[in-house]
């Protein structure tokens, strides 16, 4: 880790951390109190993937939709409309609309390789906005002038990098300039998500073995095809079995390249001087 001790991570006059876990715990909220206060940069992965890796592949996705109505195509053709995404922070609904659910299209589903194709364009997306982070540390500090740096990651983190691996790409890079912190959540917190995620279903990534896996297990235990899935049932679904999949792989992540923190402390904080105490204890804890 870059701060080998407590002491080493509050004296920095430069302090770079990576937020990570399940998407729901706390991350952005935490970014956007760091970046209210005036000294902390939030460098959004998500946002960095909807707008500089995935915009295109949104706009398009619009275009092709606008492109049935014939009022919108004709102006569409004449250049005479403008279509792009709106995504921000806090809405990354275009990202989401784009990534789509597998299944029935009278149900909003669409086809199954094409899903998995768009899933393979997020992948490579979230990989190239993980490096990209170590620019913006460079670009905060030289053009904003912010002395700190959060990275808000996304929550599927975990499935494009390889914690056991020490020669990892993505980790091995990045953990030179910053520290990895793990939001990690009780029972009680993983049944609300859930809970929420049934009353809102939104699409999420796979890791594509997982994603082949499960989709095969589902149609066997539904007893339906292709065309016949209910796109919300499905994601509904596959929620619960992704996130116990993911789980080792963030306390991986933790355990070896960095620390852990606990949701409940991170709710009850409202300064960036908490923030760096709960940083330092964890350090203190890791050592």
């Amino acid at each position: 880790m870059i701060y080998e001790t407590p002491e080493a991570y509050l004296r920095a006059p430069r302090k770079a951390v990576a937020l990570f876990g399940m998407s729901g715990l706390g991350k952005t909220t935490i970014a956007a109190m760091l970046r209210e206060a005036g000294e902390w940069f939030h460098y959004s992965v998500d946002y960095r993937i909807g707008t500089r890796y995935m915009g295109e592949h949104i706009a398009d996705n619009f275009k092709a939709s606008a492109m049935q109505v014939p009022l919108l195509r004709e102006l569409l053709l004449t250049d005479s409309v403008f279509i792009a995404s709106n995504i921000t922070f806090e809405n990354l609904a275009p990202l989401s609309t784009y990534l789509g659910k597998p299944g029935d299209p009278s149900k909003g589903g669409i086809p199954f390789d094409e899903y998995v194709r768009r899933q393979r364009q997020h992948r490579e997306a979230e990989i190239n906005a993980m490096f990209d982070t170590v620019k913006f540390i460079e670009r905060s500090s030289q053009i904003y002038g912010y002395p700190h740096f959060l990275c808000d990651t996304s929550g599927s983190l975990c499935e494009v990098v390889d914690a056991e691996d020490p020669q990892d790409p993505v980790l091995k890079t990045l953990s030179q300039h910053l520290l990895f912190a793990q939001i990690i959540g009780t029972e009680t917190d993983a049944e609300e998500l859930a809970t929420r995620f049934d009353r809102a279903p939104k699409p999420m990534y796979y890791p594509e073995d997982f994603l082949r896996q499960s989709w095969s297990d589902y149609l066997a235990e539904r007893g339906v095809t292709d065309a016949t899935v209910d796109p919300d049932d499905f994601i509904r679904w596959g929620y619960r079995r992704l996130m116990d999949e993911r789980r080792p792989r963030y306390g991986a992540i933790a355990s070896n390249w960095g620390v852990t923190l606990h949701a409940a402390d991170l709710a009850g904080i409202s300064t960036p001087a908490e923030f760096d105490e709960l940083i330092a204890a964890a350090i203190a804890a890791k050592s």
